[in-house]
């Protein structure tokens, strides 16, 4: 652990810990585009700059190894004025178009400009033209005229990706990012390269234009795509949910996660989703409050004893596992609990990166509340007892990410051997409209509505918090199994909603022209 004084603080650092390593550590903002702490040195943007007692000149931070007694500094005059000098290097080919850029309001360049910069351009030469709106892939976007030849994106697909699409061509001020002939960015992390581009160079197809960075809101949160269970932080305001980006953990995703995890904020707005409960009779469907429809159900419920059973899929977290399955042995007095195992078959698969082959984020937690409460039923006897008619009511807690439920037309058509199913569901699916005469299906809270844990494929258990309420009459598993056993609850009126989708159209837009925040419909890229 050598000392170290960085801008006269004397610090502890890890043994071969770089400069720019030990100022990130420390919380101290040193002028940066091409390091990365997921990536490799490359050392090109020479920003990193710091003075070295007894070096003659200032040295790049990002690859300058700290040693014993070092004494660093990125706020003398020196510094300040190779940082200046580099940024106008940098900006002299670069685009003035910050208005229309997707990146304005979380851009690199803007926000060092700012810290390190504010000087008096001195070029006057005209710049150079680049592509624009380059179809790298089924995903990313490239504006070459704003790329600053960082390569984060290269080591990316290189070092971690290990897809090598993209590489840099040309030489001098002609050179820009592209990927090699025939091949297109097209990898299951591909968005990565979004994220880590300090510029609005690289733009995600699917959240391009749709929001300003300054409209949204955001809330951590755990992902529900995988067993992995990456941290991730939600966008999100007024209109709903925008898009997903990983959170740095070094125990489970490190800075990254996949393509498929970031699409998770479209099941959770409203327009999928079901927003009142519906009971199906000989004369159609009638809706009713989820709350009430559990209040409903709980006489066919409590009556069911052991012609009654539950199926639970990985998908909730384990407070709403213990409660749940707590209320069904014990009140319910019934142990046909199953769990529903959506693809077996590939449960152990694994990319070597994030991607596993359990698509769920807490089988683990499920199965250790199935364990503590000794449930060893299999899913060949819950299928016997159908057939044989000795099961005469179902609850199914059924999948939020419907993403990977392909069989849900065969559990469908399982479940209707039973007399009444009472499907408890997030996410609108065409399947259910299938279920037969004495149906329920009830809402359900997402994942972003709820607090909880999911213990991932690791047996790491990650505490999740609320982020905001869509759905306000929606019922969590725990909510939901206490009003199906006909016990009274409490439920508190929940004041943070996302309520423009249950106002006049009217009112809305007139209220977003007010504060400059109507969004137009996209034109395809």
């Amino acid at each position: 652990m050598p000392k170290c004084t960085i801008n006269g603080k004397e610090i502890e650092v890890k043994d071969g810990s770089t400069v720019i390593e030990a100022m990130h550590d420390q919380g101290i903002h040193v002028a940066h585009y091409c390091w990365h702490p997921g990536l490799s040195v490359a050392g090109v943007c020479r920003l990193c700059m710091v003075d070295i007692e007894g070096m003659p000149r200032v040295q790049i931070a990002c690859n300058t190894t700290v040693t014993e007694g070092m004494k660093i500094n990125n706020t003398s005059q020196k510094v300040k004025d190779a940082v200046k000098w580099g940024l106008d290097f940098h900006l002299i080919n670069h685009p003035l178009d910050c208005p229309i850029c997707d990146q304005a309001g979380e851009c690199g360049l803007q926000d060092q400009y700012m810290e390190f910069g504010k000087y008096d351009p001195e070029m006057a030469e005209k710049k150079v033209k680049k592509h624009k709106v380059m179809d790298l892939g089924p995903t990313v976007v490239l504006d070459s005229e704003r790329c600053i030849l960082c390569s984060r994106c290269v080591r990316f697909t290189k070092e971690v990706s290990q897809s090598n699409e993209l590489g840099i061509f040309n030489r001098g001020d002609h050179s820009e990012i592209s990927t090699f002939d025939g091949q297109k960015l097209d990898n299951n992390y591909s968005l990565n390269t979004v994220d880590i581009c300090p510029v609005g160079a690289l733009t995600s197809k699917d959240f391009r234009f749709r929001q300003r960075a300054w409209y949204l809101k955001e809330g951590n949160s755990i992902c529900n795509g995988c067993s992995t269970g990456c941290n991730i932080k939600t966008y999100f305001n007024k209109e709903g949910f925008f898009r997903v980006k990983p959170v740095y953990n070094k125990e489970v995703n490190g800075h990254w996660m996949c393509d498929d995890g970031r699409d998770l904020y479209k099941f959770v707005n409203r327009d999928h989703r079901y927003l009142k409960a519906s009971h199906r009779q000989e004369s159609g469907w009638s809706q009713i409050l989820p709350g009430a429809a559990a209040k409903e159900v709980s006489t066919h419920v409590k009556a069911g004893g052991e012609e009654l059973a539950l199926v639970l899929t990985g998908q909730y977290t384990t407070e709403e596992y213990e409660k749940i399955i707590g209320i069904f042995t014990k009140d319910l007095k019934t142990k046909n609990i199953f769990h529903w195992v959506n693809n077996k078959e590939s449960f152990e698969a694994f990319d070597n990166l994030l991607i596993r082959g359990d698509k769920n984020p807490n089988t683990k937690g499920l199965l250790q509340v199935f364990e503590k409460n000794q449930i060893s039923k299999t899913w060949a006897d819950l299928e016997t007892s159908l057939k044989a008619g000795a099961i005469k009511t179902v609850v199914v807690a059924g999948p939020e990410n419907l993403k990977f439920y392909k069989d849900l037309d065969a559990k469908v058509q399982l479940f209707s051997q039973a007399k009444k199913v009472i499907w408890l569901q997030t996410a609108k699916h065409p399947a259910l409209e299938k279920l037969p005469i004495n149906s329920w299906i009830i809402p359900m809270k997402s994942f972003v509505e709820k607090e909880g844990s999911f213990v991932n494929y690791k047996g790491l258990s990650q505490k999740m918090n609320k982020v905001t309420t869509i759905v306000s009459e929606a019922l969590t598993l725990a909510e939901a199994a206490e009003l199906m056993a006909g016990h009274q609850i409490s439920i508190k009126p929940d004041t943070h909603i996302l309520t423009d989708a249950d106002r006049p159209l009217d009112q809305v837009m007139s209220e977003h022209r007010k504060k400059n925040e109507f969004v137009f419909k996209r034109g395809t890229v």
